[in-house]
Formats: C-alpha cells, sequence, structure tokens
C-alpha cells in the first residue's frame, strides 16, 4: 500500500519537488517567531518551502542549549510543542503543491535534547549498566515524550564503537566492544520505534569511534577487515531490528569519506545487509565534499550516487537537481532517494489526520523515574582497598567541584534544565560542609586550603572530581555545532569538539585530592566522567573509589544510596581504564601477539573491560558445555550447545555481578583478536546460595563479524572481566 502511495506522489513531483525532499537546510529554531497568538513561521521558512515547493525535513525545532540560543526565556516548552510543530506543519503543507508535509527530527541522544524534555545518563553511563532491557524500556518512555511534542525523527547515538577515549565524543559511544554496543542498539531501536510512531535515525555508520589520535572530525586509518570486525556490527544490529534511519558518520574509510563512499553506504549497508531505510549526512558534511570535487553540483551527485537520502544544513545538496540535468546523477538514484523519504513519511502516517496531542507531564515522570533507574545501576565501585563502605561516618565533608552541582553531570547535547534538578551529592548525603576546593578544566586550586580544613574536621571526605561537557554562554561553536577546544572559560573538558590528549584530571582537582588526602582523613573518591580518565593516582591516594559516567540529574541519590549502603554498586566498566594516555590503545580485543611492554610501562589497562565490584565476592565455576564437539553443517541448520557456569555466594548478603562470555579463536584463517565478547548476564546471588549461568552457542556466537563460519579450536571464557576468565575448548568441525 505504501509502496503505491509513494509511486503515485513520485509520479506527479517536479524536478524541484523531488529535490526539496531530500533537503534538510534549516536549523529549526530559525523557522519559527512568537507572535502575541502562539507561534508563526518565519520568512526564511517560508522562503525555503517556497523554493522547492516544499521541505523534506526540519531539524530541531525545539532544541534549547548554547549553540541554538534557545532557553527558558525564548524557547518551546513542553505544552507549547504540539502548537508549534502543528503551526510550522500546516504553513510547509500550504506551500506544498502536493501537500507534502515535513519530517520534524530531533537530537535525542540520552533524551530530548529541549526544555522540559528527560535527561537520560548519556551512553557510555547507559553501556555501564549491562542492562539493554532497562535501556528499552527507558527509550520507549522517551519515544512516547517525543511523539507527544509533535517530533517525527529522533537522532539515538548508539552506533559508534569507542577505541580511543581521548575523543570528546567518548561519552556517546556504548564503549569499546562491538557485541556490547549491539545489543544497545538493538534495544535502543525498539524501545524508540516500539509503535512506529516515531523513527529513530542511530549515529554514526560507521567507523567515526576509530578517529586517529581521537580527534574529532579526524581521519580515521581502517581497512575494511578492521571496519567489519569492530564498527560494524552495531550498524548491522541496527539494520535487524529495523532501524528507519542511519546518519553517515564525518569519518573516512581508506580516505574516502562515509557520504560519499558508495561502497560503504550502497554495497555494504544497503545491499548485503538488506537496509531498506533512510541515509541521512550529518551536519554540513556533504559541504565537505568539495574539498574533492571543487563544485557543488559534483558533490551533490557524488553523495547522491553513494547513497545518502538527506542532508543537513548543508549548501550542496540544493543543487542536485543541476546534477541530473547535467547527467552527473540519474533520475533514477534521485526517485529512490525520495521514495525513501516519502516512505516514511506514510509510515508515520504524516499524510493522515494529526495525532492528537497528550500531556506530556505523566510521560515525563515516568522517563525521569527510568533515568534514576540507569543511574542506579551504572555505578561501579572500582576499590574499597580500606573498608570504608558503607560510610557509617556521621561528619561528612563533600569536596570537589562536583560536590554541590549538577550541571556538570548532565553531559554533551543537554539543554537548559530547571534549577530544582534534583539533590547533589552533597545534600543527598546531607554533607556537615561542602566547598568546590578546585575548578574542572584548570589548575585553580583557591579553594583547597578551605578544603582540607573541612577535611580535618570531618571522619570521612568524600571528594567528587572528574569531567564536563557542559555548554555554557561563552561557548564558541563550529559550523556544526561542535564545540571549539580552548575557545572559552567554561569548564568543558569532553563533548563534541573537545578532545584531550592526557586524559588527566585538571591539576586543580588533582592537588586538591592530594592534599585532601594527605590530612589523614578517610578518602572515598567520586568520579564522574564522560570518558575513560587516567585514573591511577585516584586510585592510590582513594581509600575506596566509585565511577560513573554521567548520570544526569540522579546523580547525587544514586551516588548516596551506594555509599550509605542502601544499594549495591553493580555498574561494569564497558571500557577499559588505561594506565596513561601514552600507552594508548588498551582496549582488550585487539590483535592477539604477545607483547611485553614498553621498557618504561606495563602492557594493558590500569583496569579492564568489564570490571566492577559488588557488597561481596562470589566465586564462578569453571565453564562447562554440553558438547566439545559440533560440526560446521549442525550450526548452520541452526544447532546451539550450551555453556554454563555456576555463581556461588559464601557471604552473608545477597551479592550481584554481571557474568561474561568470551570467544577466543585458537586457529582462525585470519589473525585472531585476544578474545571476543559474545554473552553477559546480570545474576543476583542470595547470601549463602548459588546460581547457574547458562550461554546459547550457537552461529551468532562463533561466528566472525562477516558471519562466516569455519572449522577449527576455539575457547569459550567466562569470568567477571576480560581479565579474570576460566576456558574451555570447543572443536568445530568440517562438514
Amino acid at each position: 500500500m505504501i509502496d503505491a502511495r509513494v509511486a503515485d506522489l513520485l509520479s506527479r513531483m517536479t524536478l524541484t519537488e523531488k529535490v526539496g525532499q531530500l533537503n534538510q537546510r534549516l536549523c529549526g529554531w530559525r523557522a519559527w517567531r512568537r507572535t502575541g497568538k502562539g507561534f508563526a513561521a518565519t520568512e526564511e521558512l517560508l522562503a525555503e518551502a517556497r523554493r522547492f515547493g516544499g521541505i523534506g525535513a526540519v531539524y530541531g525545532l525545539q532544541r534549547a542549549d548554547a549553540w541554538s540560543g534557545q532557553g527558558w526565556e525564548t524557547g518551546v516548552r513542553a505544552d507549547e510543542a504540539a502548537e508549534l510543530t502543528a503551526t510550522i506543519q500546516q504553513t510547509i503543507v500550504a506551500e506544498s503543491r502536493l501537500g507534502i508535509p515535513a519530517l520534524f527530527v530531533e537530537e535525542v541522544p540520552h533524551g530530548h535534547q529541549a526544555l522540559d524534555g528527560t535527561v537520560l545518563p548519556v551512553a557510555l553511563a547507559v553501556a555501564s549498566t549491562w542492562d539493554p532491557d532497562l535501556y528499552e524500556e527507558a527509550c520507549r518512555a522517551v519515544a512516547a515524550e517525543v511523539q507527544a511534542r509533535g517530533v517525527h525523527v529522533a537522532l539515538v547515538s548508539t552506533l559508534d564503537v569507542l577505541r580511543d577515549p581521548r575523543w570528546g565524543r567518548a561519552e556517546e559511544t556504548f564503549g569499546e566492544d562491538p557485541w556490547l554496543a549491539s545489543a544497545f542498539t538493538t534495544a535502543a531501536v525498539r524501545g524508540m520505534q516500539h509503535n512506529g510512531k516515531v523513527a529513530a535515525v542511530l549515529k554514526h555508520a560507521a567507523g567515526q569511534g576509530a578517529t586517529v589520535g581521537g580527534r574529532n572530525w579526524a581521519a580515521t586509518e581502517l581497512g575494511w577487515r578492521e571496519l567489519a570486525e569492530i564498527h560494524l556490527p552495531p550498524v548491522r544490529a541496527a539494520v535487524e531490528a529495523g532501524a528507519a534511519g542511519l546518519m553517515a558518520a564525518y569519518s573516512e574509510v581508506e580516505g574516502l569519506p562515509v557520504a560519499a563512499n558508495r561502497r560503504l553506504l550502497t554495497e555494504i549497508i544497503r545491499h548485503q545487509m538488506g537496509f531498506p531505510g533512510l541515509v541521512m549526512a550529518d551536519g554540513t558534511a556533504l559541504d565537505r565534499l568539495l574539498r574533492m570535487t571543487g563544485d557543488p553540483v559534483a558533490a551533490a551527485a557524488l553523495a547522491l550516487r553513494s547513497g545518502v537520502d538527506l542532508s543537513l544544513w548543508d549548501e550542496v545538496y540544493p543543487h542536485l537537481g543541476e546534477a541530473i540535468e547535467r547527467g552527473l546523477a540519474s533520475e533514477e538514484d534521485l526517485d529512490q532517494a525520495v521514495a525513501r523519504v516519502l516512505s516514511l513519511k506514510f509510515r508515520l502516517g504524516l499524510f493522515d489526520s494529526p495525532r492528537a496531542s497528550l500531556g506530556t507531564e505523566n510521560l515525563r515522570r515516568e522517563s525521569a523515574a527510568l533515568s534514576g533507574r540507569i543511574a542506579a545501576s551504572a555505578i561501579t565501585l572500582l576499590h574499597d582497598r580500606e573498608g570504608i563502605l558503607p560510610l557509617r561516618a556521621h561528619r561528612i565533608a563533600v569536596l570537589g567541584p562536583h560536590a554541590d552541582t549538577l550541571e556538570h553531570a548532565l553531559g554533551d547535547y543537554t539543554a537548559p534544565q530547571p534549577a530544582d534538578l534534583g539533590p547533589t551529592i552533597a545534600q543527598a548525603l546531607n554533607a556537615m560542609s561542602t566547598v568546590p576546593g578546585s575548578d574542572i578544566a584548570t589548575a585553580d586550586g583557591s579553594g583547597i586550603p578551605e578544603a582540607v580544613a573541612l577535611a580535618r574536621a570531618a571522619d570521612v571526605a568524600v571528594v567528587c572530581l572528574g569531567g564536563s561537557s557542559a555548554r555554557d554562554s561563552t561557548t564558541t561553536f563550529d559550523t556544526n555545532g561542535a564545540a571549539r577546544s580552548g575557545s572559552n572559560t567554561s569548564q568543558m573538558t569532553a563533548g563534541e569538539g573537545v578532545d584531550l590528549a592526557r586524559l588527566e584530571l585538571g591539576r586543580g582537582q588533582r592537588a586538591l585530592l592530594s592534599q585532601v588526602a594527605a590530612t589523614g582523613t578517610p578518602v572515598v573518591a567520586v568520579v564522574v566522567q564522560g570518558r575513560p580518565h587516567v585514573l591511577g593516582e585516584v586510585l592510590d591516594l582513594a581509600g575506596a573509589c566509585l565511577s560513573t559516567f554521567y548520570p544526569g540529574p540522579a546523580l547525587g541519590e544514586t551516588v548516596a544510596d551506594v555509599l550509605l549502603g542502601r544499594r549495591e554498586p553493580t555498574g561494569r566498566l564497558p571500557v577499559s581504564l588505561p594506565r596513561e594516555a601514552a600507552s594508548l590503545p588498551v582496549h582488550y580485543n585487539h590483535r592477539d601477539h604477545d607483547w611485553a611492554g614498553y621498557l618504561d610501562a606495563p602492557p594493558g589497562p590500569l583496569l579492564p573491560f568489564g570490571a566492577g565490584l559488588g557488597t561481596g565476592e562470589l566465586i564462578l565455576s569453571a565453564p562447562r558445555l554440553s558438547h566439545d564437539h559440533v560440526r560446521l553443517a549442525d550450526l548452520r541448520a541452526g544447532r546451539t550447545i550450551t555453556c554454563d557456569v555456576s555463581v556461588r555466594n559464601d557471604g552473608s548478603t545477597a551479592s550481584s555481578t554481571v557474568v561474561q562470555l568470551y570467544l577466543r579463536r585458537i586457529t582462525a584463517s585470519i589473525w585472531p583478536r585476544t578474545r571476543e565478547l559474545r554473552g553477559f548476564r546480570r545474576v543476583t546471588v542470595p547470601a549463602g546460595g548459588a546460581t547457574t549461568v547458562v550461554f546459547p552457542i550457537g552461529a551468532a556466537e562463533l561466528a566472525d563479524a562477516e558471519q562466516h563460519l569455519e572449522a577449527g579450536a576455539v575457547e569459550l571464557q567466562t569470568g567477571v572481566s576480560s581479565a579474570d576468565l576460566t576456558s574451555v575448548r570447543l572443536h568445530i568441525q568440517s562438514d
């Protein structure tokens, strides 16, 4: 039915109207203005609609942040959003000869980036839960919110796999492992698209998490094998889950930008993976192709032929009509792209009767509760060497730049938040005293003497350290909205455009911790971060240390619950923590070569992927296979065997862990990786009890990234981190 409607509409469209459907040039906050009676379209929007006889999509009508300039005084509140979107849609449809509506596209990387929008923990925190089902539930709730506000397309960060933590956008990833990222990508798609009313466009396909030196917008030196094994599994998971769209990455594969890479976008993703959906360019990415073509018409043709359907803010795609007329691209290519845009509009019901607006207050309460559950599940205990936890002291000094604020715990792509967002760590702990002591980004430690005095008078000092991706009015931006490093006086040490060479906490913070520890008062460090930092000094100086990647508004409550023993720390690291930046890369799943380390530094990370402690020490048995041989033909036919491991708790309290399953290829036609995550289960074991975890082992677990199976020997390894494993061997027999 939809195909017939699309074909009919296409047959009646002019070349100009078709080009208009592939353009998303407007920043939405410039498309509307307030009137005495509500909202009206701006002349900029009207000119764009009249230029092309309609508009394909409008980005960010409701976006609020320092870049858009929209805040509480000027921006769109939740109770106004449906009115705004209806007004703008009516304007666009009226300017379209065929009455074609526009897609309204919004940033939803960790909740809707709009006033009154729920803030979820960032992706790196989500991954720390190792709980895709919880994330799917949260995505369902956020989807209901954005649907009620008239949003059609949610841009969600799921596809980047982090290979260099110096990259400022580390927080937008699910960590360093493709299997873990794939599980959460699937959850995002299922949650956001659960009722078919909101389309998820996932960012970014593919390879952007491996830029050289962790530099934003930099090249990626990726071969096709590395791309297939590490960066394409989440894309494949997105396709299999039914994602409506993918956003093409800024990165390059063998020197060719993704937006101009037909092999990746069309031959691999569209043809081999069978992706039928929409490919959107990233902001101004198509303008960068001018460096290759020197001509916007040729650049437009190159992107279209490569597989880009919808632009974003660029000046290149308006030239598509001329590209067709000059024969640089075919009208068939154009029609296929337009058909994908129109198909999505029909599937979302944009041509049908307008949807009734739902109130968002109850929806936001549900989303906020789920945000808090994720934040609580993500807190990771790195060590409690001195047995400080749970805190029993009466006089608690809460110190550090994260002690009495939530501003720096929200992550990048966050709208302005209300003053009563939630309790800070100091407030939640009913702290005897609190003071920042230092700022986040610099060597400023002017408040350290006061902090030291407070620590001396306390029974325990909770020192709250970390980074910040908080943009403010002093931040300056690139053309695509990325922050410019070093161009402002804010406290940003992470976020898009803010890369960090040494991965160290600011000098002021390090001095604060050192001098507080020197008082002899027991110290608990709480590290609130958007990327893996170098934390060796922190772990050495603190008697106990918690890590939480930007958890959002629930920071204070969730940290206090763990510190006071009201909740077990259940998070596990989705990334390896480096000893120092000079030793990068340290991701666990590298090619399997023996290496003794540098002359001046040992090999491996400070803490491994998957690590984290609970309230007690659980004892895992060696893994057991139901069969130690399996035939290739049987695997291809769908046969599975099982690998099970027993988990025993000899302690006096219930304790939880994440049991992890890894595959190690003993023989392989391609040089294997050290190990590859192939499954995980979160379990809680009662005091004095035991449980058994059973993992299915089939083609999906044994195949390589290109879904090929081969005969040979493998090991199945189980444990509670990538460095704490026991093994059992399986033989895969040839046909």
